[in-house]
């Protein structure tokens, strides 16, 4: 029987006892306390309109190490171009809601509502969401946006409007984790996509064990924008 989280208590179950699909609890709500103990545990929402809110650890889970990142052939000439504006953290609210609207294969809708931009918003006013900006032309094209704690990052979405706007962003997200000495990038739920660029399958176990050595680290909370200049 899955539980039902309480509206007054953040305590999770714990996630090495859910099933491989990762499925850990429902309900309770996305306040910032709650969101941060779930993602010290290794749980991040996860929900369709008009459903509970759902809580998820799924095994294996999809991490991608700094220094694996695997770039291709074509990604790296585009690179050369310098034709992309890179930023970090000056336009969280467009790149959450260009996540949401973007059109994915087999996905009918997106999980990211209303009331999830302005989670994440508060999470990033309090200096623990993040967004890595992707602009042409001083046109926003695409980007990441995630919760960086210690010194793990959990990723969340990515959209693009341009090829290769996305893997970028990616792109300068592992420059920044390398710089920063962050362990790893955590990708949630296996994508052949992120894992042509370096991303591997690991156990929930081990993925728990590596997170608890992460959050013991020093992190970047903040805007990040600030701390590159």
């Amino acid at each position: 029987m899955i539980p039902k989280l309480s509206r007054y208590d953040y305590i999770f179950p714990d996630p090495r006892y859910a099933c491989d699909e990762g499925l850990v609890a429902f309900g309770g709500d996305l306040s910032e306390n709650r969101l941060l103990a779930a993602y010290k545990h290794g749980i991040f929402p996860w929900y369709s309109e008009g459903d509970p809110i759902l809580w998820w650890s799924p095994n294996p889970r999809l991490v991608l190490y700094p220094n694996d990142l695997k770039i291709s052939k074509s990604l790296k000439k585009r690179l050369k171009k310098n034709i992309f504006e890179i930023r970090v953290d000056t336009n969280f609210k467009e790149v959450i809601e260009n996540c949401g609207k973007i059109k994915r294969k087999d996905q009918s809708g997106s999980w990211i509502l209303p009331e999830v931009v302005d989670a994440y918003c508060k999470l990033f006013d309090m200096g623990f969401a993040h967004s890595v900006e992707i602009y042409f032309e001083d046109r926003l094209v695409g980007g990441l946006y995630g919760v960086s704690m210690g010194a793990a990052f959990f990723g969340e979405s990515m959209f693009s409007k341009m090829s290769d706007a996305s893997k970028t962003a990616l792109v300068h997200l592992c420059l920044l984790a390398k710089k920063w000495k962050f362990d790893f990038i955590d990708c949630q739920i296996p994508s052949d996509h992120l894992k042509r660029m370096g991303a591997v399958e690991i156990s929930r176990d081990r993925f728990l064990d590596e997170l608890e050595i992460a959050l013991n680290k020093p992190g970047k909370i903040g805007n990040w924008n600030d701390m590159i200049k």
